[in-house]
This record gives C-alpha cells, structure tokens and sequence, in this order.
C-alpha cells in the first residue's frame, strides 16, 4: 500500500492539473454542501459569487508565487535526501513513519507556528489582516491571503522541510490535505455538534476554526492550527465559542465595509496600521 501511496504522490508536484483538481474539487463539494447545511446564513454586499471572485484574486497571486516556491521545495527536499539530512534519515523511519512525521513537522511550522507568529508580530500582522478583513466567512475565505503572507508560509514551509527531511512524497501528500483542510475549516457548514466536537480533538473542525475568525480578540488569537487540533490543545491556544454568537470581521486595523476593495485589500498592509 505505502509503495502505491509513494509512487503517486511522488511526482504529483509535476502533475498541476491533478493537484488542481483537488483544489477544484474540495471547493465545489462544499460550495454545495453551503447551500444545504448553512452554519450561518451569509447577506453577502452584491453576490456569493462576486465575494468568491474577490477571493479567487488573491488565489491566482498565491498559485504563481507558489510555482517558483515549488522549485524550491523540491531541490529542498532533493538535497535533504541526498544529504541523509532531517529526523526521518537521522531515525531511519519506515516510509509509513516518514508520512507521519512528515505530516506532523509540516503541520507544525507551516501551519500553527506561521500562523501564530502572523498574529504575534505586528508587521507580519498587518499582511494576515487581509484574511481575517473577510466579514462572509466561507469555502473561499481559505483562498484569500495576502501575497507577503504566500511568500512567509513558503518560508516556514522550508524550515519544516529542514527539520524533518521530508521527502517529496510527504510533502505532496501533507500539501493535498492542506487544500482540502482549508476549504473544509472555512466552509459555512453546519455539521452535528457531536460530530465537529469529536473532530476538534484531533483536526482542525469547521466550528473550531470558526473561533478563530470571530472579530474581537481574545477569539481571533487562538485556534490557529491548520489540519491537526493537537498544537493547539498541547500549547494552550484552544479556545471555544458558540457558533450562535460568532461575528465575523475585525473591530479595528481594517474598515469591515471595505472587505472586498481587491486594491485597498492588496495596498492596505504596506501603509500605516493602528
């Protein structure tokens, strides 16, 4: 099994319009399942579509800058290899504990502590802004990132690669579920409470990310896992909250009616911030 998993995840990187098609997919499956199980019925300002479209700007920037971060990442991981260089050659770990520690070390850096740090420092802060302006929070929502922000995941994502050694087949196969985690984690769906519950203590939940999202801190600075909840619960960064009260948006540092200005958005960082 471990050998089929390796062979195909191997060289997806070379394969865009498959990994396309997982983002694709993962979008379109729960755009539908928003309009049967609404968590939070959305007024958008002109249309679900237009907000999406705003979104799916930010997206284009992130895809082309993530071209030219592939290269890295695979010479990376290539040089990580041929150099026996990371926790998974230094513990000669089988391929099925090289997934899991991959996945582990790749959730880590390029999805708690990059995002923690976003919240933490004020100049990176100030480019994170642009997610959490979004005041319609749903299955785009995850798209939606400052271009400063694709660059410094990229860089978090190389140290995660460093640390771990992961070879190239770990890291395609964490980054696929890192797509679909994100489309899954914004979507306004409403799952059984029991069920997002059992989800929260282990993966990231919709409910649980949607915390994140509300728009008075001390909500905002917690829950900021990316596929696994653990980091969170181990590192005193969990939080909850009735998803009745959620209010979505930012009470200071970006005017909410101005949440889908694509220029302002795109501008708003690199000027003055209170």
């Amino acid at each position: 099994m471990f050998t089929n998993i390796v062979t195909h995840f191997e060289t997806l990187e070379q394969r865009p319009l498959e990994r396309m098609l997982f983002l694709v997919g993962g979008l379109l499956l729960f755009w539908i399942m928003e309009g049967s199980i609404p968590l939070v019925h959305l007024t958008y300002k002109s249309t679900k579509l237009h907000h999406a479209a705003i979104n799916f700007g930010f997206t284009l920037i992130h895809l082309i800058i993530h071209t030219f971060l592939a290269i890295l990442i695979i010479r990376l991981s290539d040089w990580c290899r041929n150099n026996q260089f990371g926790l998974v050659y230094w513990l000669k770990a089988s391929i099925g504990s090289t997934i899991l520690l991959s996945f582990l070390t790749l959730d880590f850096f390029g999805g708690w502590l990059v995002h923690i740090t976003e919240h933490k420092l004020k100049f990176l802060w100030q480019f994170h802004v642009v997610h959490h302006a979004d005041n319609k929070v749903d299955v785009t929502t995850g798209l939606r990132h400052h271009p400063v922000e694709s660059v410094l995941r990229g860089l978090f994502f190389f140290i995660g690669i460093m640390v771990c050694g992961a070879p190239m087949y770990a890291v395609m196969i964490f980054q696929t579920i890192l797509v679909l985690s994100a489309a899954f984690t914004h979507a306004n769906i409403a799952l059984p409470k029991g069920l997002d519950k059992m989800l929260s203590y282990v993966f990231v939940s919709p409910n649980m990310h949607k915390v994140h999202h509300h728009w008075k801190q001390p909500f905002t600075d917690s829950n900021y896992g990316a596929v696994l909840a653990v980091w969170d619960r181990l590192l005193g960064t969990f939080m909850k909250l009735d998803t009745a009260d959620l209010k979505y948006g930012l009470d200071r540092y970006y005017p909410n009616e101005q949440d889908e200005n694509f220029m302002a958005l795109l501008k708003k960082p690199f000027g003055k911030m209170e």
